[in-house]
């Protein structure tokens, strides 16, 4: 039974590999809020197949919010989900805040629904400009500033100015693990911020493709050996190969070790995937204690230490809609690989769990009168 409020539509999971529509209520728009309607969703397939199977951490052991920790015998995640997604363009249909006017598009995060009431006070809102196709306002809000955090992250670690987005990367030689919608775009960033040499390593040979398309230089990595490329394209002196960076944006631990084989001496990974299991590839009594490396973890819950004055949510979208005004048509045309009817998503979600589709970027969209 709905609770009271707005009725909407949701993908959510039912149980393990049972992805569905449901019904929820939504609380009506008071003052300072807006009501919007959704237009198109984006599909963040790591995450969304990790809730639909049940294989994310959460689902798996215990999270001591507290301490900030796993471990055994605490209480873990469950179902039903009510939702899932992060990646939402939405139309205001009706408005009670001076900042958002009516028939206004937005940028925002609230999961696959048909609708919500949103608080501007409370939740990322990034007005889609006019110049900008809309369906890549699916970027703005979640995903892109997840990869600029990427950037962020660099230029503290590189002891850059706070406001210097570009200090991690500018004029040095980068190595992005991973081709999927994350590396790519992180790639396009790198490029964009004046780093001198930017080369994807990935193991599909589909995915290099769609790289290359972007121009974007690649390297086979089906092995774990493309790392020995790396070596032989970037060479600073004796002793002394690899990439001054590479940034991790592949959930898979022999990425991670193909970026730390990679690094030259005191070069740092910039880890940007998303682990839901061991790490049996990685050595660490290898190249990262022989070398002196560092890993750093960039994750969107949080900027770098001291940076989130300068860096908010909004500097981040800002940094990300620069991209898509520069690359926006190549985006669309190379990384969007799936339209799929919102009413077809919790089938769709289910082929990728299971292992039947392979997708870059699937994007949801919902009927115009919902």
């Amino acid at each position: 039974m709905i609770s009271p409020g707005r009725p909407v539509r949701s993908i959510g999971v039912e149980a393990p590999y049972r992805p569905a529509l449901v019904d929820v209520a939504e609380p009506e728009p008071g003052r300072g809020q807006a009501w919007v309607r959704t237009e198109w969703s984006g599909i963040s397939a790591g995450t969304e197949v990790a809730l639909v199977r049940g294989t994310d951490p959460h689902h798996q052991v215990g999270w001591d919010r507290e301490l900030r920790s796993f471990g055994a015998g605490l209480p873990v995640a469950g179902y039903p989900l009510r939702g899932l997604g992060y990646m939402e363009v939405a139309r205001v249909t009706e408005s009670r805040t001076a900042s958002l006017a009516e028939g206004a598009l937005i940028a925002t995060a609230y999961g696959h629904q048909t609708g919500r009431c949103v608080d501007p006070a409370d939740a990322v809102v990034v007005p889609i400009p006019d110049d900008l196709d809309p369906l890549l306002g699916i970027y703005l809000a979640q995903l892109g500033p997840i990869c600029v955090n990427g950037l962020l992250h660099a230029a503290a670690a590189s002891a850059g100015p706070a406001a210097d987005l570009a200090a991690g990367v500018r004029g040095k030689a980068v190595l992005v693990t991973g081709a999927g919608v994350i590396g790519i775009l992180t790639a396009l960033l790198a490029v964009l911020h004046g780093a001198a040499d930017v080369l994807v390593a990935e193991p599909s040979a589909e995915r290099r493709t769609v790289a290359q398309a972007l121009g974007l230089s690649t390297v086979a990595d089906e092995d774990g050996d493309g790392w020995l490329e790396v070596k032989r394209r970037w060479h600073h002196g004796r002793g002394d190969h690899g990439a001054d960076l590479a940034l991790q944006c592949r959930g898979h631990d022999t990425s991670l070790a193909t970026a730390l084989k990679s690094l030259r001496p005191q070069g740092a990974v910039v880890d940007l995937a998303f682990y839901q299991g061991a790490a049996p590839n990685v050595r660490f009594g290898e190249e990262f204690h022989h070398n002196g490396l560092a890993v750093i973890c960039a994750q969107i819950a949080r900027v770098p230490r001291g940076m989130a004055d300068t860096w908010p949510r909004q500097a981040l979208a800002a940094a990300t809609l620069d991209l898509l005004r520069a690359r926006g048509a190549d985006i669309r045309r190379h990384l969007v690989t799936d339209l799929v009817d919102f009413e077809d998503g919790p089938a769709f979600l289910t082929g990728l769990a299971a292992r039947r589709r392979h997708v870059l970027q699937a994007v949801l969209r919902f009927a115009k009168e919902t």
